[in-house]
């Protein structure tokens, strides 16, 4: 059994460590590796908040993007970016640093949706 400050670190120790693979690692292989460590922290972490959210399922919108690819739409342009910075362009660290903003605003939006209180009915 894993201790509670190790185990909420999980999901973010693996993006960070497939990150900085992407960034450092030059082989072909060892980025393909640090691209699916990326993606299983996502992953992760996308079963970890849908399984702590609180609201009614009845009252959540209904969108137009499939769950599985909403649920790491942040995942996905924060990963964009990292391997857009890759290039050598003059364009690429503009459109890197839009990717990156545009994920993060997503993320917190949507720990902010994640911290809905649950309401007990108190009995007498």
């Amino acid at each position: 059994m894993l201790s509670k400050p190790f185990y909420e670190a999980l999901p973010y120790s693996y993006v960070a460590i497939g990150s900085l693979g992407i960034l450092i690692l030059d082989q072909a292989f060892a980025q393909c590796l640090a691209v699916l460590l990326y993606l299983w922290g996502s992953r992760i972490y996308s079963l970890r908040s849908r399984n702590r959210r609180t609201d009614v399922k009845k009252r959540r919108k209904k969108g137009w993007i499939p769950g599985p690819l909403y649920e790491h739409i942040p995942a996905i342009c924060f990963l964009s970016a990292i391997l857009l910075s890759q290039h050598h362009s003059k364009l690429a660290p503009i459109l890197a640093l839009c990717l990156c903003s545009f994920a993060l605003y997503i993320f917190f939006r949507r720990v902010g949706y994640r911290k809905h209180k649950i309401f007990a009915a108190k009995c007498m």
